[in-house]
């Protein structure tokens, strides 16, 4: 039988990053490639309903061997990496027995991992990293949930004296691009609730999340001559400065924590004649929410009126909710799931998420779909890495979240 960390290092070769400009589900081929992958495995194993769509949604299932009814359960994890990063020849390295200090991910190009930067490492003494080279990111952001429930699946066929109720599996493409639940058939999927296996570090349970938008503002300027210039031209660029500017500059992503919201300026493209700014928008709160949407298109107006001319475009899009008004309802499922980790020897840490899950938008699809750890740090960059001990846990929370739900 393979083990989490098999199946890890397996599912990480797979380029997988995800695309939001490809205007395609998946965003990219890599994508399709692993869902192939894993409906074979998932066929190999035993598992049985098993679709691979053309979307790149892959799904199965795993029969009840119960005599009585008890609700059917979810586990899902998304297939993609961060679009911020390559996630091509990925070269895994082990830390075992981690004793502190320093860890050389590559000598050459001198990256370093330190707990200098890194406070959360001084809680790894003793355990095994699975680290990047530092070239690339890990993908254990979520090929460590991905590797957690297909290492539980097939613990359960192995082993039919455990008793269970239908298990329902799935795996889903970019969700790193904000589109994992696009084409989630959630009547085909046929559970009554699920867990997202997509947290960080060991302990996490999570059915908050933020409130998300993304807002495009476009500046429209006039070119003409710069020697000729004089109240002719209109410099977008110089435009776009005093729309950041204008923004509150203590809220974002480096300044925020906990419960408070943000702007957050992802990317800039702009010459004299046009400039475009890409943000997210990110809030706990619904009111606060609102109220940032509609002060980033003042801040728009405001620029219009001082210019005396439309030259400021502000489109906002949501991109999904806070699952907590979801689950509160149901809250019974986050309840388990509390009561699975504290039963396997792991401390539930229940916080709010700080960025999304499929889980969110599921959940406002009917399917209740808190988060649970996978046991990475550091997500989407070159100092990513994920605690074997972390995986294996989560893997020990899976099959004890299946054991109480069978005793219901």
């Amino acid at each position: 039988m393979s083990t989490v960390v098999e199946n890890f290092l397996k599912y990480v070769k797979f380029d997988t990053k995800s695309d939001d400009t490809t205007g395609t589900t998946p965003s990219t081929e890599g994508q399709m490639v692993l869902a192939k992958e894993l409906g074979k495995e998932l066929e190999a194993m035993g598992m049985t309903e098993i679709s691979v769509d053309k979307n790149g949604y892959v799904m199965a299932t795993l029969p009840s061997n119960l005599s009585k009814s008890v609700p059917t359960i979810g586990f899902i994890a998304h297939m993609d990496t961060s679009p911020d990063m390559s996630g091509k020849d990925v070269n895994p390295q082990f830390v075992e027995n981690y004793q502190g200090g320093d860890i050389v991910l590559n000598k050459d190009l001198n990256i370093v991992l330190s707990p200098k930067d890194f406070k959360e490492l001084e809680g790894y003494i003793g355990k095994t990293l699975i680290t990047t080279d530092g070239t690339t990111l890990l993908g254990a952001d979520d090929k460590a949930g991905i590797a957690e429930i297909m290492a539980a699946m097939e613990y359960l066929i192995k082993h039919p004296e455990i008793k269970h109720g239908a298990i329902k599996v799935g795996f889903t493409p970019d969700e790193e691009i904000g589109e994992g639940a696009n084409h989630f058939d959630v009547e085909k999927f046929g559970a009554d609730l699920a867990y997202t296996m997509d947290g960080g570090k060991i302990g996490e349970l999570e059915y908050e999340n933020f409130n998300a938008a993304g807002a495009k503002v476009t500046i429209n300027g006039r070119n003409v001559h710069p020697g000729y210039a004089y109240k002719k031209m209109i410099n977008s660029l110089i435009i776009a400065n005093e729309f950041i500017s204008m923004l509150p500059e203590n809220e974002v992503p480096e300044r925020t924590e906990g419960y408070e919201g943000f702007y957050h300026l992802t990317n800039v493209k702009g010459e004299v004649e046009q400039t475009s700014l890409e943000y997210i928008i990110r809030d706990f709160d619904k009111d606060s929410f609102e109220k940032r949407k509609a002060n980033i298109k003042e801040v728009g107006e405001q620029l219009n009126k001082k210019y005396g001319m439309d030259i400021v475009e502000v489109e906002v899009k949501d991109q999904y909710y806070n699952m907590k008004e979801k689950i509160e309802p149901v809250k019974h499922v986050v309840d388990i799931a509390f009561k699975a980790m504290e039963e396997v020897g792991v401390t539930p840490i229940v916080r709010p998420i700080r960025g999304g899950t499929d889980g969110a938008r599921l959940s406002f699809m009917g399917l209740p779909t808190p988060n649970i750890f996978a046991g990475g740090e550091n997500f989407h960059g070159k100092y990513e890495y994920v605690c074997k001990e972390s995986m294996e846990k989560a893997v020990e929370v899976i099959l004890k979240i299946v054991e109480l739900y069978s005793e219901m």
